[in-house]
């Protein structure tokens, strides 16, 4: 058995808690290490939780001991631990998003399973969501213990260009500790690297009124080593000027490629203008001059970015009145009824869980 690396704290349930289920959602690669005393911390803060709750560990595609430690614990911590292994490594939005669908609850957590994220602050930021009437509360690293030069100075520089280009003001978008409401989150569909800009994708649903921030808890890795490096920026930088597109041109992407393609024509269609002028009134002699190949060239450029808008909204159209196929391939697991596989509050905690409610 490994010993927990963290720090002892006492869980903090929020009072009054309006009725709902919970779902823990921990997409896991090769953290065989960390299984155990995630659950056991999961357990320690989710304990005493007076609503119906559920953990679901996602193996995405794990290459070395995380599927059998995952069992092995799913077993020891009872039913309302579950298992979802994917067919192999799809990445960790794809695995998030299996958790996603997989996940039961009214409120879904999403986590890493690094233990760098710490499951105490989960009913604080739950009691913040279900109280202010939010759809998201992000987890804020204000005292990030990640290294400076490959960890933080390009994670300041992402969320600041993330906030600017997307509209959606937070501190920390690498954060994966998240709450959200699952009506919202279960409208939003994640592909590639996405995962970094969910509180952005959640945005095309939403309004970002109700997307919040709250300060949480991060710790040194202590076992196992990180997934990322600094090449994960430039990966940040493609997927944010899809983003970027997705958000503001998803619905009308002809008027995207449309715009580009009615400048670049228009200028190409005035530098031939002025050349056929200078050919017809002046009799100047055009043909070996660049400027024409220049304005030749621009303009077939704006006749191309036209019709890629017109076959752009064509696909849109394809896109939206298709169904929408999954970004992973997860092996069968057994049905459950609605009732099934939670953990329940014991009788006391129901009771006291009543009397507040009723003094409320």
């Amino acid at each position: 058995m490994t010993p927990s690396p963290l720090p002892h704290a006492e869980p903090q349930i929020p009072e009054g808690l309006p009725e709902h289920s919970l779902s823990v959602v921990v997409p896991m690669y090769n953290e065989a290490e960390n299984v155990e005393p995630l659950l056991e911390r999961i357990d320690l803060a989710l304990g005493p939780y007076p609503w119906p709750w559920e953990v679901v560990l996602v193996d995405d595609g794990s290459s070395d001991a995380t599927p059998a430690e995952l069992e092995r614990c799913a077993k020891k911590f009872g039913p309302h631990v579950r298992v979802v292994e994917l067919a192999r490594n799809f990445k960790q939005t794809a695995a998030m998003q299996a958790g996603i669908d997989a996940a039961r609850g009214s409120v879904i957590v999403t986590m890493d399973g690094d233990l760098q994220n710490d499951p105490i602050d989960i009913p604080r930021m739950v009691g913040r969501l279900l109280g202010e009437d939010l759809d998201l509360v992000a987890g804020w690293r204000k005292d990030r213990q990640d290294g400076l030069l490959l960890r933080k100075i390009p994670s300041r520089i992402a969320n600041r260009l993330i906030a600017r280009l997307t509209g959606v003001h937070l501190r920390d978008y690498g954060c994966s500790l998240k709450v959200f409401r699952a009506s919202a989150i279960k409208n939003v569909r994640l592909y590639g690297e996405m995962h970094r800009f969910i509180p952005a994708w959640l945005a095309t649903v939403t309004t970002p009124r109700r997307i919040a921030q709250e300060v949480v808890t991060h710790h040194p890795r202590v076992f196992g080593q990180s997934k990322y490096g600094i090449s994960r920026t430039f990966r940040v930088i493609l997927d944010l000027v899809f983003v970027y597109f997705f958000m503001r041109f998803r619905t009308r992407p002809g008027h995207f490629f449309g715009g580009i393609g009615i400048a670049l024509g228009a200028l190409g269609g005035l530098i031939l203008t002025y050349l056929a002028a200078l050919k017809i009134f002046l009799g100047e002699s055009i043909g070996t001059r660049p400027l024409l190949f220049g304005g030749f060239f621009l303009f077939i450029a704006g006749v191309q970015m036209v019709t890629t808008g017109v076959l752009a909204e064509l696909l849109t159209r394809i896109y939206y009145e298709s169904g929408i196929s999954r970004s992973y391939l997860a092996r069968e697991m057994p049905a459950l009824a609605d009732d099934e596989a939670w953990h329940q509050p014991t009788a006391v905690e129901t009771i006291e869980t009543s009397k507040a409610a009723e003094q409320a």
